[in-house]
């Protein structure tokens, strides 16, 4: 039976609630605003204009009969008509005249406005008070401006003239231009709305594809890319989402080869003392001493499954980033102890180890941690030279960095290797390195242990002549970090 591939579950966001419902929404309202005050500014505008205007005509007219009539002490009925015979007035405009106490003299207008003869209009009482008034209006379809002055005679206030004017005219030019700007606005509205429906689709497709992008990386397709299009921050965005999932294949494939290595390398034992335990169970005359020779064999493939062991819990530390606090520890005694411990394995090889260290070289470290880079780089010298062959540790101080280096007369390493020695489990001389014991993990962990605490190792050939060269390089320890 087969099963079909797993396809990236899709989860359905709400249209209200999904980003492109947001940019549309935006969009719209930044166009409301913009519509609301065109709609609303060029119009009070217009009008403020238009009321400024008028008032300021009216109360010129009004000055000019209040100077008139105020030739005598006193305001007529007969004089008031008399004076207003002689004076034009635009057609149209209603003008009515009162004495002191409010009452009605001339009224041009047909239409009664009188309350027992007097004029009850604020305007007239603020006129009779010794002030200028005048007031503007859109209503009923005409602009209706109204302005009352008060008639002065040496300083006293004989009476007011009110003046009264509708125009039709400049309401309807006040509604043409804002019936244009609705007309406008209704274009406005619907342009807007297909760039904003359009825009906002475009901008959430980049999303929708980044977002199907990561549930396939999610369902374990590293290999899955989103391609860029344009300059913007999405365009980034997609540029980082390339490189994140380039790394997590490449970590993958790591993970993958690392396994599939460990296995490798712990099956190879497992099967020689399964192959060992079974020829003894099935040998019932096999004697004594080659029994113990199986049995022995069978002790070293257990320990090798140890080093094994210890080496990949080791990786899985430090990959962790698990380990102790540093602390203030010289490279050079480090060094030292492990030159004196691996002395009978060199006597054993017949190599000779040399030393060479300086002091003062502190760093911030743990000291188990730097004893498995010096002890990875002494052992692999000794183990992989050749009889009458020489190891040279030394241990300087290059200005704000301390090293460690290690130098052997060895068969060396091939220049097309070089860039492989630090993999996990890569061997040059497969062979030679189960021989000696080598798990092809001691380089690596010495490298990964390096720069855990910012340093590094690298590798070369013996400038000395035959051999090889590695180089461990870490930040020296700095005033302020000493006990």
């Amino acid at each position: 039976m087969t099963t079909a591939a797993k396809q990236p579950r899709e989860a359905k966001v709400p249209f209200f609630r999904s980003i492109q419902a947001k940019y549309a929404l935006t969009y719209l309202l930044v166009v409301a605003a913009i519509l609301l005050v065109m709609n609303t500014y060029p119009v009070l505008m217009a009008e403020n204009m238009v009321f400024t205007s008028k008032e300021s005509t009216l109360k010129r007219q009004a000055l000019t009969i209040g100077s008139t009539l105020a030739v005598s002490e006193t305001l007529t009925q007969e004089g008031v008509e008399q004076t207003m015979a002689l004076l034009e007035v635009a057609q149209g405009t209603r003008v009515l005249v009162t004495g002191a106490s409010a009452r009605i003299l001339y009224d041009s207008s047909t239409q009664d406005s009188r309350v027992e003869g007097c004029a009850l209009m604020g305007e007239v009482a603020a006129a009779l008070r010794g002030k200028d008034a005048s007031r503007s209006e859109y209503r009923e379809g005409a602009i209706r401006t109204q302005a009352a002055v008060p008639v002065m005679y040496h300083g006293m206030t004989l009476g007011a003239v009110y003046l009264y004017e509708q125009d039709t005219e400049q309401a309807d030019v006040l509604r043409s231009i804002l019936s244009n700007l609705r007309y406008i606005s209704i274009v406005i509205c619907a342009v807007a709305l297909v760039l904003v429906v359009l825009l906002s689709k475009t901008l959430n497709r980049n999303t929708v594809r980044l977002l199907s992008a990561i549930r396939h990386v999610r369902e374990g397709e590293y290999s899955h890319r989103v391609e860029s299009l344009g300059r913007d921050e999405m365009a980034q965005l997609a540029d980082e989402f390339n490189q994140l999932t380039d790394r997590l294949q490449t970590t993958e494939e790591a993970r993958r080869r690392f396994v599939s290595d460990a296995s490798h390398e712990l099956k190879t034992p497992l099967a020689s003392i399964r192959l060992l335990t079974d020829s003894i169970l099935q040998n019932g005359s096999m004697d004594m001493d080659t029994a113990r020779e199986f049995v022995a064999d069978i002790g070293e493939e257990a320990e090798r499954l140890t080093r094994i062991s210890e080496h990949l819990l080791a990786l899985t530390r430090l990959d962790a980033g698990a380990g102790r606090a540093p602390e203030p520890v010289e490279l050079g005694v480090v060094a030292g102890k492990v030159a004196r411990l691996l002395a009978p394995v060199a006597q054993t090889a017949q190599v000779e180890v040399r030393c060479a260290i300086e002091p003062a070289c502190a760093l911030m470290a743990t000291e188990d941690d730097l004893y498995q880079v010096a002890f990875n780089l002494i052992e692999n010298a000794i183990k992989y030279n050749r009889a009458g062959g020489r190891v040279d540790v030394t241990v300087c101080r290059r200005g704000d960095r301390v090293a460690l280096i290690v130098c052997d007369t060895g068969v060396g390493i091939p220049e097309e290797d070089l860039p492989k020695i630090f993999d996990r489990f890569y061997r040059v001389d497969k062979a030679r390195s189960r021989a000696a014991g080598g798990t092809g993990l001691g380089l690596s962990i010495a490298r990964d242990t390096a720069r855990l605490h910012g340093g590094d190792i690298t590798v070369g050939a013996n400038p000395a002549g035959r051999g090889t060269r590695f180089e461990a390089e870490f930040p020296a320890m700095r005033g302020e970090e000493r006990p």
